[in-house]
């Protein structure tokens, strides 16, 4: 394996992407995890941190040499917290100011649900999906980050300029997250047309949020304040803050999401142009 990364980056890279990404399959089809007590498909990210820490170990690589730097994590997180929830806010703001306009009535509550582009959530109350929501989207996201913007940097900045880089790591990202609507559509909750076009959305989506992490990652040289931005997204966008319009939960939730990842990919490649002016 060592030899192909060498030689061959993005053929590693896909190789890594194909074995975690065959995990993921597993659970969402077979062992179906989100659809127990735990709610959530998390046993692939903790056997991806175990492939990563792995392939570490056999690149003779560290967890820091990845971007997890002890020393930054604490304030990296919290930034990439504020970042997030100052985005959202904007972003809650004229989610419930366009559905005022339309329902006059609006409010917020808080409970625990996944999210998916069609709209379809299963609500969850108490104390112990609020701890499991948490810790479980940790291991989410650590793998992500570790794997996604880790690893796969490291490995493909060997021979790829980091926008190159950036680029595939976005569109693999995005491949990643078709397993729901292709899910959805096996089961027959959606039509091919739905599925498709949800797919386009997740891509797009998915790797938008996946160029800002990496931008993140490339200004703060640490992996925490996009893992951080990552956690605020999983957590309290898509399954803890809903907005309630006439009775119906979430009904413009992917319009919210749009409009704050759009705006903090705006903020960050702002920052980033004018930080990195040559790249």
């Amino acid at each position: 394996m060592k030899n192909i990364e060498e030689k061959k980056p993005v053929l590693s890279c896909v190789i890594l992407f194909a074995i975690c990404g065959a995990a993921r399959i597993i659970e969402y089809f077979v062992i179906k995890t989100d659809e127990t007590i735990f709610a959530e498909n998390f046993l692939h990210k903790a056997f991806g941190i175990a492939i990563l820490a792995i392939v570490l170990h056999s690149r003779g690589n560290t967890w820091k040499s990845i971007g997890f730097i002890k020393g930054k994590t604490v304030s990296g997180i919290l930034k990439g917290f504020l970042l997030g929830g100052g985005c959202f806010l904007v972003a809650w703001f004229m989610e419930c100011l366009m559905l005022y306009q339309t329902n006059q009535n609006v409010s917020l509550d808080f409970y625990i649900s996944g999210f998916t582009l069609n709209g379809e959530a299963i609500r969850h109350d108490g104390s112990l999906f609020l701890l499991l929501c948490i810790v479980l989207n940790v291991v989410n996201v650590w793998m992500e980050e570790g794997v996604f913007r880790g690893l796969f940097m490291k490995i493909l900045a060997e021979k790829l300029s980091f926008i190159r880089a950036v680029l595939l790591i976005a569109f693999l990202f995005g491949i990643w997250h078709l397993v729901m609507p292709l899910r959805d559509y096996v089961q027959g909750n959606i039509s091919f047309a739905g599925a498709l076009i949800m797919g386009i959305g997740y891509i797009v989506l998915a790797g938008i949020m996946s160029a800002k992490w990496s931008l993140l990652y490339k200004m703060t040289g640490a992996l925490w304040m996009g893992l951080g931005d990552h956690l605020f997204n999983n957590v309290i966008v898509t399954n803890l803050l809903h907005v309630i319009s006439n009775g119906e939960a979430d009904r413009m939730q992917i319009i919210q999401i749009m409009i704050g990842q759009m705006l903090s990919f705006s903020i960050i490649m702002i920052c980033y142009r004018k930080i990195w002016k040559t790249v």
